[in-house]
């Protein structure tokens, strides 16, 4: 499927006015855990509409894909929410405290952050379905990359979802036909996943929208609308039955409220955003996604002028540090637009793009049974990888262990398994493995060289390197183990230097793991 500049165009116009309207509109209610009734705006918007934190992280995202294009990973990524990202709140400074340690994405998503289930990521879905219209295997890739900097789990799951509905949304209209497809890019058994099919079963069996309420949030019980309440505050009318969840375990319910009221809103954009709104908790996050998803399917030029003209096409930011240079922040989102449509070409490159199509662009969309998520049994395993991906499918990404590190190279792609731990304690030693795959855009037979390099005091009983070979058949790994002895370590922190090359090339590549003195039963480990 070809889409053409004018239709792309007016759909980005459309994503990010959406999420701008759905971010005002529930930005008064955001964590209030109460049914919320109201058919409007509550502010006064006569000067301007208030600050949009759902939108302008995204804005720093763009900033690194318009340095690096596709290049961008979740290590740059972390640099730049180093840089540029003023907020401290819970997973956002947890992410930034884990990557100032040493720990590198998905570990700095993962470690001591108890909130690394929460909103923080789904709603930053957006800027990869714009960049990857029509392309969700693509945009969810990307999206998966982003959410792990700061969070794990259902949170990661939450935006990888939402970035491939909204991408199909480029191409496909049908809310179930979307839902579907988002959902075949994240673990069926997942707390999001049983969220957004409860959702759907409320509105397929005609349930009562304050019911349905209840019953996604007792799918997975979240916390974000009780924060600023004491426990005897809670249960206020319209709580009755509604159970408590652990802190920090937002994301399933409130993208399942998002679902709801796109479901129930029936294809009325207001009427739906109103729906979202009505059930509470981060309201802002949830009609901010809806908003975007209905602004896509509907392109700019279909929102109603209700919704639209009080906004005034304004954006105004509030989590972007101006001050460090590297981010220019547009003011308008047609200022946004045109920033990102043009990234695209740079971004998706002639595979995708056309810059001298008809009308000036156009992209190669999927369609179809394209659209939903690829898996392994795909192909048969070591047959011919020629002509097919090295990538893992993204429902398998998401599903990976977090303890596990990736880095790609132009001829080879290195994981390495930190095996369920990032401690170490001089009592028992530790082991780690280290997979290395072929390059399919560089597809030779090799034999690869991984070295391991640790400071004196840790030795490497086993040895220090291994050589094996590195086929190009379609799912072959290179994998060693090795063990460290830390009983002779007295640091607090070991750095260790995982060396993988090639023989007879000049090809090289490392990845530097970091393990932490444990905190013996303080020891921070993964509930996914």
């Amino acid at each position: 499927m070809i889409l053409d500049l004018e239709t792309y165009r007016d759909k980005v116009l459309g994503c990010w006015a959406g999420k701008n309207i759905g971010g005002v509109l529930g930005a008064p209610f955001e964590g209030l855990r109460q049914i919320n009734t109201i058919d409007f705006y509550i502010q006064d918007l006569s000067k301007g509409p208030p600050p949009n934190d759902d939108l302008d992280l995204q804005i720093v995202w763009l900033a690194a894909v318009e340095r690096y294009g596709r290049n961008v990973n979740a290590s740059i990524l972390g640099d730049y929410w180093l840089s540029y990202v003023i907020p401290n709140w819970v997973e956002y400074g947890t992410g930034k405290a884990n990557l100032r340690a040493g720990l590198e994405p998905p570990l700095s998503g993962l470690i001591d952050n108890t909130y690394k289930d929460s909103c923080g990521c789904f709603i930053r879905s957006e800027i990869w379905a714009c960049l990857a219209p029509g392309l969700p295997q693509l945009a969810s890739r990307y999206a998966y990359e982003d959410a792990i900097v700061d969070h794990e789990g259902e949170g990661m799951y939450g935006e990888v979802f939402c970035a491939a509905l909204q991408s199909a949304a480029f191409v496909e209209s049908d809310p179930h036909t979307l839902i579907e497809i988002g959902l075949s890019y994240i673990p069926s058994d997942g707390a999001v996943a049983k969220c957004v099919r409860k959702a759907v079963e409320c509105h397929k069996n005609n349930i009562d929208f304050s019911e349905a309420r209840k019953r996604i949030h007792n799918t997975a019980p979240g916390t974000f609308g009780i924060q600023g309440c004491k426990l005897s505050e809670i249960k206020q009318e319209g709580n009755e039955g509604l159970e408590t969840g652990k802190p920090g375990f937002d994301a399933p319910e409130n993208i399942g409220f998002t679902i709801a009221g796109w479901l129930y809103g029936e294809g009325d954009f207001g009427k739906a955003l109103c729906y979202a709104n009505a059930c509470g908790e981060d309201t802002d996050c949830t009609c901010a996604t809806l908003g975007a998803i209905m602004g896509i399917i509907a392109g700019a030029s279909k929102l109603p002028e209700k919704w639209t003209k009080p906004i005034d096409d304004k954006i105004i930011t509030m989590c972007i540090d101006k001050t460090s240079r590297g981010v220019w922040v547009p003011e308008t989102v047609t200022e946004l637009s045109d920033r990102v449509i043009k990234a695209v070409p740079g971004f998706l490159g002639q595979e995708f793009c056309d810059i001298f199509g008809k009308g000036g662009l156009t992209i190669k969309c999927l369609a179809g049974k394209d659209l939903y998520c690829n898996k392994s049994e795909d192909y048969l395993h070591l047959i011919n990888g020629n002509g097919k991906s090295e990538e893992l499918p993204v429902s398998e990404l998401t599903a990976l262990s977090p303890y596990i590190l990736r880095r790609k190279f132009p001829t080879f792609n290195i994981m390495v398994d930190y095996e369920g731990s990032v401690f170490f304690n001089n009592a028992e030693k530790r082991r780690i493995k280290v997979t290395v795959t072929n390059s399919f855009s560089m597809c030779q037979q090799q034999w690869a060289r991984i070295t391991l390099y640790t400071p004196p005091d840790a030795g490497v009983p086993g040895g220090r390197s291994v050589l094996l070979p590195l086929n190009n058949l379609w799912g072959f790994k290179a994998e060693a183990e090795f063990t460290i002895d830390t009983s002779a370590y007295r640091e607090a922190k070991l750095e260790i230097i995982v060396d993988v090359s090639l023989e007879g090339r000049h090809s090289s590549g490392q990845i530097k793991l970091t393990l932490m003195k444990d905190r013996s039963l303080g020891a921070v480990t993964s509930d996914t």
